[in-house]
């Protein structure tokens, strides 16, 4: 690129707006079908286990807690985000929800078990 040539670009650039967001100050929405965190409703699990068979990193656990009471283990730092879990469950017992602010220091915090319980831990 010639000297003047690049004096032009800079120079237009100075009256365009920034392509970037501002986040974290600024929020922002994920578009439609984005694939984040997963979300278990225990209520409608029937305790096929075809979460579990389909899931590729096996970063889900179903666990049986009471006659037909299931709660659902997740790693999220295994996970992958395909939600072929959620693509794979009968009963539309898991969600992909939008939620990508998921950086954790601890490890053990990304292991999310969701169950019926009160103390739910969503």
């Amino acid at each position: 690129m010639k000297p003047g040539r690049m004096i032009i670009e800079v120079m237009r650039s100075f009256f365009k707006k920034p392509v970037t967001i501002k986040y974290p100050a600024v929020a922002f929405e994920m578009p439609d079908k984005f694939r984040g965190k997963l979300k278990f409703y225990p209520e409608k699990c029937i305790g096929c286990k075809m979460c579990m068979r389909d899931c590729p990193t096996g970063a889900i656990t179903i666990n049986k807690i009471g006659d037909k009471q299931f709660e659902a283990e997740i790693d999220l730092g295994k996970c992958i985000y395909c939600a072929q879990c959620v693509d794979s469950c009968l009963k539309k017992a898991l969600e992909a929800t939008k939620d990508v602010e998921l950086a954790q220091l601890d490890s053990r915090k990304l292991k999310v078990v969701f169950n019926a319980s009160p103390k739910n831990t969503p």
